[in-house]
């Protein structure tokens, strides 16, 4: 069993989603978790679950394209709890991210799409780091994505942002392994969280079938297999993993697309009264 008790956790947007998950599986290994959102109203309802669960949490608003909020959050766990031992670098809604490549992002969005990215981890990492070093180490995981091993059509700043994500992760490995902190990330496929489950799946059960049969678990996530993955990156467990990129997506990113593609050709030969999918 996961033993995280007495650290002192930071999630940033921990509220809901996949961070929810993060936030669920940290405090029932046992750490107190510092719920950063910039939706304090739903970190205060993740906090009050976690709560009636018998683990402890403690609300905070924060937006991380903030310097100083950032600054801020660093500090309040540290009022609340003395410390900082775990700092999981999770906010980003990719659903806000701009379509598009390079000829259609426009330099703006750009800029302000690779601050939410991008920046936020290099400046939580910074505010918390000196924290850590004072507790005599940590474990910091930043979440990236499958989209940053593997690039989709039309997505530059979300590609571009999460494979930005596992280079500082290395790179801080590098630099931070001799004072106790390990840093890793973690590269989710599809989780399907509340939200996306509300606006893509609810009514599209058929859908859903047919991209989970992408995965050669034959599903797709849930919040809790990234929080598990999280837990145990930031636990003694793992004391001698430091700047590795964690796929954990069903074994998407290790299956041929073209094995996907034979599978589903051999499926509609078979039953020819079924309506192929709609080609792009």
């Amino acid at each position: 069993m996961i033993d995280l008790a007495e650290k002192v956790a930071i999630v940033t947007g921990g509220a809901q989603g996949v961070g929810g998950g993060i936030s669920r599986c940290l405090a029932r290994s046992g750490a107190k978790v510092l719920i950063a959102d910039i939706d304090f109203s739903a970190a205060e309802n993740m906090t009050q679950r976690i709560k009636n669960e018998g683990g402890t949490a403690y609300p905070f608003e924060v937006d991380v394209t903030s310097y100083q909020a950032l600054k801020n959050m660093v500090n309040e766990a540290k009022n609340q709890w003395g410390s900082l031992n775990i700092l999981v670098n999770n906010a980003y809604n990719a659903a806000d991210g701009q379509q598009g490549g390079v000829l259609e992002v426009d330099e703006d969005r750009w800029s302000n799409d690779i601050r939410a990215l991008v920046t936020s981890v290099y400046a939580g990492c910074k505010y918390a780091i000196p924290l850590m070093v004072e507790a005599g180490g940590g474990s910091i995981v930043n979440i990236s994505s499958v989209h940053g091993l593997l690039v989709a059509k039309k997505a530059l700043t979300y590609e571009a942002g999460k494979a930005a994500v596992i280079a500082m992760t290395k790179q801080m490995a590098v630099d931070y392994g001799e004072v106790g902190i390990r840093v890793n990330a973690i590269c989710p496929g599809h989780i399907v969280t509340e939200r996306i489950f509300e606006s893509t799946w609810k009514n599209n059960a058929r859908g859903l079938n047919f991209f989970e049969d992408q995965y050669p678990v034959r599903r797709t996530g849930v919040p809790e297999d990234i929080g598990n993955a999280a837990a145990f990156l930031s636990s003694d467990c793992a004391s001698f993993i430091t700047g590795h990129a964690l796929p954990v997506d069903g074994g998407l990113t290790v299956q041929l697309q073209d094995d996907f593609g034979s599978r589903q050709a051999q499926y509609f030969k078979d039953n020819p009264d079924i309506e192929m999918p709609y080609k792009r």
